[in-house]
């Protein structure tokens, strides 16, 4: 078992903080807010588990961090002062919460001129200031992962593994793709002991992914990519195996398989501190789009953290360079008609300053061991 979700550090909390506060500082910004509770978690190690009800933190860059929430007694270690807001009339919830929730900050940004804000904030109800959205920019300032981040990532890999374990039990010809998600999510959701904060994504078997679909079930020769991210309190894994649907997989799909492996092997080499995302990705498109007339049409990999994509990006749009404290994953893969759904592999890795350390171990194969 996992074994029980770890909290963030409060110290942690505060650095990062601080972190905003250096950047909110260099923008002349005079202060942000966040309605992302992923976000609020991070900064404050307050989890907000009531996904139909807001919370938000306003962090002032030259004084505190406050947070907005209704709940009665918030383990908030990190937030100097804490507000109260009411959600409902005898549990009916009322049907602007948001503007609950900014209700009481508007009072607070009378003396702020200008704010960073989140793209989950609803800035058209904060008055008083000016609303300068810093999504894109709070992802790399947020990028580097201190190791409570690093300890809340590494959880729900070992859930998602747990998944895949039990996935591989239960697929077979006939297994319906709802079933299989359902199942995993059940798995997932008892490891981690707590509702997950999110879950998904790719569950269609025969095809390179995609959501579950109603009476779709598997067939033999079919390969099954099981695309799956796991959130829990935020923090959100990214693993992808391929499954032999009957456990024998043909020629042709081993021998794509054995390429996907070597070309993860080999672009390995790229994770390290200083590297151009873009040329990992080249390297990698170059040696699997077109081999043995089969494609590689999507990215190799992306940053993970609070969001399901996060900087840095190994994709050509994007002039991303690995950074100490990056949090990756790395997903290969190769398609086509005659491979019956394709192959994608997925690991995740976190960037240090010899190269990188793998946080993912659930092994590759095509099929259970010793089948």
């Amino acid at each position: 078992m996992p074994g029980i979700p770890p909290v963030l550090d409060p110290a942690s909390c505060r650095l990062r903080q601080e972190t905003l506060r250096a950047y909110l500082d260099t923008r002349k910004l005079d202060g942000a807010v966040f309605y992302n509770r992923h976000y609020v978690y991070a900064l404050t190690g307050y989890w907000h588990e009531q996904v139909l009800t807001p919370t938000a933190l306003l962090v002032e860059t030259s004084g505190n961090a406050t947070l907005i929430t209704h709940d009665q007694s918030p383990a908030a270690p990190a937030a100097d002062e804490i507000l109260p807001y009411v959600p409902n009339h005898l549990f009916t919830l009322k049907p602007n919460l948001s503007g609950c929730v900014a209700d009481v900050l508007n009072p607070l940004l009378l003396s702020l001129k200008e704010i960073g804000t989140d793209e989950q904030t609803p800035a058209a109800m904060l008055t008083g200031t000016v609303c300068r959205d810093i999504t894109e920019d709070y992802q790399y300032l947020r990028r580097f992962k201190h190791d409570d981040e690093v300890a809340s990532l590494e959880f729900p890999i070992l859930c998602t593994e747990r998944a895949y374990a039990a996935a591989l039990q239960l697929i077979e010809p006939g297994l319906g793709e709802i079933e299989l998600m359902t199942a995993m999510q059940e798995e997932v959701t008892i490891a981690a002991g707590e509702t997950l904060s999110g879950w998904g994504q790719d569950f269609q078997c025969g095809v390179p992914g995609g959501f579950a679909l109603r009476g779709k079930q598997a067939k033999a020769g079919e390969l099954w990519v099981l695309d799956v991210g796991v959130g829990v309190r935020g923090y959100r894994s990214d693993l992808c195996r391929t499954f032999a649907v009957n456990g024998t997989p043909t020629d042709e799909q081993l021998a794509a398989h054995s390429r996907i492996v070597e070309v993860m092997k080999a672009g390995e080499a790229f994770l390290k501190p200083g590297q151009s995302c873009q040329e990992m990705y080249e390297a990698v498109h170059s040696e699997l789009d077109g081999w043995n007339g089969y494609d590689f049409f999507h990215h190799a990999g992306h940053g993970i953290g609070l969001d399901a994509h996060e900087v840095p990006r190994i994709n050509p749009a994007w002039d991303d360079t690995f950074q100490v404290g990056d949090v990756v994953a790395f997903e290969p893969g190769l398609y086509g008609e005659s491979l019956h759904g394709g192959i994608r592999l997925e690991n995740n890795y976190l960037i240090i300053e010899s190269g990188f350390r793998q946080l993912s171990h659930f092994p590759l194969d095509l099929t259970a061991p010793n089948t």
